[in-house]
């Protein structure tokens, strides 16, 4: 079997021509992709220049080349990392800090655990915690202990304050004023004294004298008859 010169002559030329074509595509593809990274890693104009160039003259070694020589990041990933920093700087500026020692504090602290200053104070009805210099509660309105109420209605006004008890004061009822309950406790005393005062005076006559009269006079009147 023969082999046609000619015909092998044109399929080196249909690889040949294959080939070329390839490489061409691939050139070009990797100056598109060259030029489409380093414009999302970076602003300068002469650096995109230059990596085209190095890609589009050297071919593959290029590609190395720039590969190597690339910024590490892209600038979406720089802009990111930057809030991420700006956040974080921002969130321990932000942070309080305490009067007294100077050192950071959290917002639902109430007592500093360094230096033991007050930072805040409790409501007298929700019991949340409040700023030191308010006077009135943001949670439930109610003002602090000793601070003038203003802008009330009338129903209001007339409402009395919960006052809390402590230990050792007087529990007067509501609508009672403090001379009535003294009255009433001052009648009940008097009373009191009436009655056991009679108990108490013959309790009183009961002494040896006197029991040695009485004791006498039980004898002359058993003898009389």
């Amino acid at each position: 079997m023969t082999i046609d010169p000619a015909a092998i002559s044109n399929l080196l030329l249909i690889l040949t021509a294959w080939g070329a074509a390839f490489i061409a595509a691939l050139w070009l593809s990797l100056i598109f992709w060259t030029y489409r990274d380093i414009r999302a890693r970076a602003r300068d104009p002469l650096a995109r220049i230059l990596a085209i160039l190095v890609v589009a003259v050297l071919f593959l070694p290029g590609i190395v080349i720039y590969l190597i020589l690339r910024p590490s990041h892209t600038l979406e990933e720089e802009y990111q990392h930057t809030l991420e920093e700006e956040a974080l700087l921002q969130s321990v500026e932000e942070s309080p800090l305490c009067p007294g020692c100077g050192r950071r504090i959290r917002e639902n602290w109430m007592i500093c655990p360094t230096c033991h200053t007050k930072l805040k104070k409790n409501c007298h009805k929700c019991g949340k915690l409040m700023e030191l210099p308010w006077n009135l509660c943001p949670y439930c309105g109610t003002p602090a202990p000793g601070m003038r109420r203003e802008h009330l209605t009338l129903d209001e006004a007339l409402r009395p304050l919960p006052v809390e008890e402590e230990p050792g004061e007087l529990n007067i009822p509501v609508g009672e004023t403090i001379g009535e309950q003294v009255s009433e406790e001052y009648v009940q005393g008097e009373l009191t004294q009436d009655v056991q005062a009679p108990e108490k005076q013959a309790l009183d006559e009961q002494t040896p004298e006197n029991l040695a009269d009485q004791g006498e006079k039980e004898g002359e009147l058993a003898e009389g008859p």
